[in-house]
């Protein structure tokens, strides 16, 4: 059996709803982090299914699956990314955090006092619109732990729609007026219902059901502040890596 060389941490939610923001805080402050985007894995822009004429980034079909499978298998064998592995995520702005920086750097000195150097897993992080979905169980039961963020469609509506664009494979994509309306919630709605008691996805989560799948949903406090939700994630996160001490 090849041992595990990496440590997989996957947050998910809907678009907007603060994961690659996150995923960044906590590369400043967890040693040995890296960041692969879900995003990376978009098919070719011809390649993307289209909806009522429009092109659906959102949906299941537009991800190379299989790619992203074997991309995170190596990592958690290899405890590194994959050479040939060319992030255009990174081109895309997130914006001010709105942390802070002194929380940042203080809790970044607290994981450093907590683990000890030579016994510290490489950290990858994977931050995605759509990894806990039941179509993708396979790419799903990778993870070592799973952040599950959330907000509320007014809010996601507003952050999307304030969004200039994004860089895509071969160019770069503008959401078409009613993107979100009629694709991104609607399947955030579709992939995620599973999770929360008749289906709605802004109100309570299935403990029992994200307990046994191991996701953690974001804690309702911390809804809405970035701060809060870092201080959430990490203390998630803190007690598998002091696991592993």
């Amino acid at each position: 059996m090849v041992s595990q060389k990496a440590l997989l941490i996957g947050i998910s939610g809907v678009s907007s709803s603060g994961k690659t923001t996150l995923a960044r805080l906590l590369r400043d402050i967890i040693p040995d982090t890296f960041i692969l985007h879900e995003d990376d894995f978009y098919k070719t822009d011809a390649e993307i299914p289209v909806k009522d004429g429009v092109a659906d980034w959102d949906c299941l079909e537009s991800l190379n699956l299989p790619q992203l499978k074997e991309a995170l298998a190596y990592i958690k064998t290899e405890g590194k990314l994959p050479e040939d592995l060319f992030s255009k995520e990174d081109k895309n702005s997130v914006g001010e955090s709105g942390v802070d920086r002194t929380i940042v750097e203080d809790l970044k000195q607290k994981t450093h006092a907590s683990l000890s150097e030579s016994q510290r897993l490489p950290v990858a992080i994977i931050d995605g619109f759509l990894l806990f979905s039941e179509d993708m169980k396979d790419i799903r039961d990778l993870f070592d732990i799973k952040l599950l963020l959330r907000t509320d469609y007014k809010t996601a509506k507003a952050r999307r729609e304030a969004r200039s664009g994004y860089v895509t494979l071969e160019g770069f994509w503008e959401d078409p007026p009613g993107y979100v309306d009629n694709i991104v919630w609607p399947n955030y709605v579709k992939d995620h219902a599973f999770l929360f008691h008749n289906g709605d996805v802004e109100g309570k989560a299935k403990e029992g059901l994200c307990d046994s799948l191991g996701i953690a949903p974001i804690s309702k406090d911390a809804e809405g502040s970035m701060t809060a939700c870092l201080q959430w994630a990490y203390s998630v996160i803190m007690p598998h890596l002091e696991q592993r001490r």
